[in-house]
């Protein structure tokens, strides 16, 4: 959840358009595998090529896919989905259309919970499609030409569009992540945005606060990642505010982003849907739902975030603030409560998994992939390692040597404890004479103590703590030495 920045008198209007790209094993309308990273043109056929004469299969799973998404973000599906010819020539795109759906899409009039700092909104969804990829065109590879790689082609694809509900580039910022989260739970799209399997595009307008009258908008395409969204849109907004008080005019248009520069600048004049000349496709048939199977894709749906984050602070007791971080990734929720049905101290192995388990998740970048399988340490093995600071048997800071020789070598921390010797000193005795020492030994700093300058505490528990090799029960050390120290 980001802070709402201060546009002054203006009001932003943003509405997103997402293509995701869905986890199947083939493309679209064809058995071409549709997985990122192959060489060149290696995924093709004459389907996706856009041969003369071949004919489109629909992908099965795809549809289930998109089902799923639709069902998730509270959508109506419409008894029949039809699939139109959307006509516009680029190289990449090797039939001269693309196949996608226009008036009638599979799913309408959904919604994504979004945490905002005004509490959660709603973004409504105008609709959900279906559609193919375009191939990619490939510039820098020669001087004197260009070269397309049509691998991407037919790749299927879901638009969801959102009404345009969003106020601000943070706010836009935080559906995006929401929807991916869904997204990513229902296991249909792995949410990379650097390797294009999530794109987003955003039409940007303001308005005086206050008015309903919606302004010209313009499109922003080329954000790869959430940081690129905000800061595109929010210097989208800057420059129409610019434009608008200096007594220019906005011109409906699609902008690029560029990163390096922090500007948008104008790419092409915005199309209308008349430019692409729609028509129902005559290859396909009209896509039927049947309201059984969508009841069977409707009871095989997981727990998504915001339910999983709102069970969190119920049942585990932890705070909001952590229940989102856990929930964000169903990978690290799924952690989280394997975690705590081995010991449970929800609290604590939240703070774990937030700090120094996430951490290391970051530095190594396991979190790229759309389930985390590698973890630096096990749930249970952190289970575990918790337990051992609740029964007293090492101290919080010894903890965290023990967890860096589990993520260094693995092993059982209870093992590790006792090959290192780094069970924690209870004996009040072997504490009271490391405590008398220190005390001996700083008798300036005991006067300046008792005279008042309460800070020295803190250097008189370090002391004992070296004394003992940070062994000994942090608890016993204050209390003995509170006592001793208050002469």
């Amino acid at each position: 959840m980001s802070d709402a920045p201060d546009y002054g008198p203006w009001e932003p209007v943003i509405g997103l358009e997402v293509h995701a790209q869905m986890l199947t094993e083939s493309k679209l309308f064809c058995g071409c595998s549709a997985k990122f990273g192959a060489e060149p043109n290696a995924h093709t056929c004459p389907v996706c090529m856009g041969m003369p004469g071949v004919l489109p299969v629909l992908n099965r799973r795809a549809v289930e896919f998109a089902t799923r998404t639709a069902l998730a973000t509270g959508c109506e599906i419409p008894r029949i989905a039809r699939w139109a010819r959307k006509n516009y020539f680029y190289p990449d795109l090797p039939k001269g259309y693309q196949i996608s759906m226009y008036d009638e899409p599979l799913a309408v009039a959904g919604g994504v919970e979004v945490e905002t700092p005004e509490g959660t909104r709603r973004v409504r969804l105008t609709r959900i499609h279906m559609e193919e990829d375009a191939g990619k065109n490939v510039h820098d590879a020669h001087d004197d030409h260009s070269l397309v790689d049509l691998n991407r082609a037919g790749v299927p694809l879901m638009e969801i569009v959102s009404e345009p509900d969003i106020r601000s580039a943070a706010e836009a910022a935080d559906y995006l992540r929401s929807l991916r989260a869904i997204l990513q739970y229902l296991a249909v799209c792995d949410g990379n945005m650097e390797e294009g399997s999530m794109r987003c595009d955003a039409n940007v307008s303001i308005r005086r606060r206050g008015t309903t009258e919606l302004g010209t908008r313009t499109e922003i395409k080329n954000m790869n990642s959430f940081r690129s969204v905000e800061r595109a849109i929010d210097v989208e907004i800057r420059r129409q505010i610019e434009v608008v008080e200096g007594g220019g005019r906005i011109v409906q248009e699609t902008r690029l982003w560029d990163a390096d520069r922090g500007q948008t600048f104008p790419m092409r004049s915005k199309e209308a849907a008349h430019d692409y000349r729609y028509f129902p496709d005559p290859d396909l048939l009209p896509l039927v739902s049947d309201p059984a199977w969508v009841e069977e894709v409707r009871r095989g749906l997981p727990e998504l975030p915001a339910a999983r984050r709102d069970r969190f602070v119920r049942d585990h007791g932890i705070p909001p603030y952590d229940a989102a971080v856990l929930t964000a990734r169903r990978d690290v929720a799924d952690y989280f409560e394997a975690a705590v049905a081995a010991h449970p101290n929800p609290k604590s192995i939240s703070n774990w998994i937030m700090g120094d388990l996430l951490r290391l998740v970051r530095e190594r970048k396991l979190d790229d992939a759309l389930v985390i399988t590698e973890w630096p340490v096990a749930p249970d093995a952190l289970a575990k390692l918790v337990a051992l600071i609740d029964d007293g048997t090492i101290s919080g800071k010894i903890a965290k040597t023990v967890f860096e020789e589990m993520v260094a070598g693995g092993g059982d921390p209870a093992s590790i404890v006792e090959k290192k010797g780094l069970r924690q000193v209870t004996d009040t005795g072997a504490i009271e004479a490391a405590v008398d020492a220190v005390i001996a030994a700083s008798p300036d700093k005991v006067a300046e103590y008792r005279s008042g300058k309460d800070k020295l505490f803190g250097f008189f528990v370090g002391q004992v703590m070296k004394a003992t090799g940070g062994k000994a029960n942090p608890q016993a050390v204050n209390d003995l030495l509170r006592s001793k120290l208050a002469g």
